[in-house]
């Protein structure tokens, strides 16, 4: 069943130890796995694979010449995670939260971390995130990040780093959500046996957050959308669908005397709060991007008048430049006066000389990305690439170095994953989800990518990765 060249001893992997034990918290798995003939895994995998095309759990990649819409692939081997290894996790992304919160209120409002000179002031003037227009804004109820997807990665040393933060419009929750539905049929009893957290309160949740936010005692909530060819159309239809709210698109608003409105076929009716799945700059085209077809005009005006709540707020971006990540943890000693509980990946800064002429000189052993890309495009993995790719990343950095940050390359864990007639080891990332109401609280789950290519690093669903249901034990 399991490969004759499973690799347990080059990287931490999930279920086994590096001589090759299973890991106690893994053992019911094995347990059950091991009882199942490996032409009936596959018969498994096929009808979860049919099961998620008929729950439209499809997305559009951009970049793909095809233009077609594809499942993200969810692999019936779940990853889990013990319950003490999650208090830490939970510890960990509680704490940087709110020093992440406390952050943003500080650099649009009285910037005493930059008056202190903790960062460096042009370090957020040149952060394309940074909206000016945000200054001196305070949102409702103090709170700018509502919901958060954190990436965090497990290197071989069994620690988990944390790789980027992501503060704007962080996707996949709904993966999370429909994977587990699907997985409970696949291994129906094995769930409750082994005391696997619930994640299924997810939508009422966030609906509790985002009623919060307002002082109306039963506040009108939408769902704003980009439209139906947006990549995560899925989720946004699945979450409004799930708490029981309007899907809504810019075209569907009116602001009028700074107040927004829904058109509907009884009239117009105001709307409170709107988790918006539009990025900052297409929000508003007479506050920010004027090309913009996405938002509504005067929304910030509205926005800024406290006649509706956003979340996320605007202005979060500036937080998930990677370049600002790698001063997280000082923004956390200096709001909090304490020492991360989770790490960051050791970064350079290529806009800061020393760094640069460090990032120049070890290119070929370094993984270059851009500050503000994502879903794996605008990077470089250095050990893996060819001297003409290392050539022109090192142009790249030249010409524009606040643009680029280096890391050395992880060795990322890997869970056993089901390849063809056997499992084999692949790489696996980890987005938990916290919001942000009354309180911090981190979903006792997350949305783990994973790569399907064997050796690959590259877990991004835009590049060909897929998923797997995360269990969290709750003792």
């Amino acid at each position: 069943m399991f490969s004759d060249s499973y690799d347990f001893v080059n990287h931490y992997d999930e279920m086994f130890t590096a001589d090759g034990t299973c890991r106690e918290h893994y053992l019911p798995l094995l347990s059950r796995i091991k009882n199942i003939p490996v032409e009936k895994l596959k018969q498994l995998q096929y009808t979860t694979d049919k099961a998620q095309v008929a729950m439209g759990m499809t997305f559009n990649v951009y970049h793909d010449k095809q233009g077609i819409e594809k499942i993200l692939h969810l692999d019936i081997i779940p990853r889990i995670i013990s319950a003490a290894e999650w208090k830490k996790i939970e510890d960990g992304l509680k704490q940087r939260i709110y020093a992440l919160n406390l952050f943003i209120q500080d650099i649009y409002n009285d910037q005493k971390i930059l008056n202190d000179r903790i960062l460096p002031m042009e370090l957020i003037e040149s952060c394309p995130g940074y909206l000016k227009q945000c200054r001196g804004l305070t949102p409702p109820k103090n709170i700018w990040c509502h919901i958060t997807g954190t990436d965090l990665v497990r290197d071989k040393d069994g620690e988990f780093y944390v790789l980027e933060d992501n503060l704007r419009c962080p996707s996949g929750v709904s993966y999370q959500l429909e994977s587990r539905e699907i997985i409970k049929r696949v291994f129906p009893d094995l769930l409750s046996k082994m005391g696997v957290a619930p994640v299924s309160n997810y939508p009422s949740r966030l609906l509790n957050i985002l009623q919060f936010l307002s002082e109306k005692k039963k506040p009108v909530v939408g769902v704003l959308t980009p439209g139906i060819y947006n990549s995560a159309y899925f989720e946004h239809s699945y979450l409004a669908l799930a708490m029981g709210v309007e899907l809504v698109i810019g075209q569907d608003l009116v602001v009028m005397n700074n107040r927004v409105y829904m058109q509907t076929t009884s009239g117009l009716q105001q709307i409170d709060v709107l988790y918006r799945r539009i990025d900052d700059t297409f929000l508003d085209p007479l506050a920010f991007n004027p090309e913009s077809l996405l938002g509504l005009p005067g929304i910030y005006s509205a926005y800024k008048a406290g006649n509706i709540a956003l979340v996320n707020a605007p202005g979060t971006g500036i937080a998930d430049d990677k370049a600002i990540y790698a001063y997280v943890p000082k923004i956390i000693r200096y709001y909090l006066d304490e020492e991360p509980a989770l790490p960051n990946v050791r970064t350079y800064i290529c806009s800061e000389k020393k760094d640069y002429d460090y990032v120049l000189a070890h290119l070929d052993q370094l993984v270059v990305k851009e500050t503000n890309a994502a879903g794996g495009y605008g990077m470089m993995i250095g050990p893996r690439a060819s001297a003409q790719e290392r050539q022109i990343f090192k142009k790249l950095i030249q010409s524009n170095p606040r643009n680029y940050i280096a890391q050395p390359m992880l060795s990322l864990s890997t869970v056993p994953t089901l390849s063809d007639t056997v499992l084999e080891p692949r790489h696996v990332d980890l987005r938990p989800y916290v919001l942000y109401g009354e309180e911090i609280e981190v979903i006792p789950g997350a949305f783990t990518r994973v790569a399907l290519k064997r050796g690959s690093l590259v877990v991004n669903s835009s590049q060909g990765g897929g998923s797997k249901d995360t269990w969290v034990l709750q003792k």
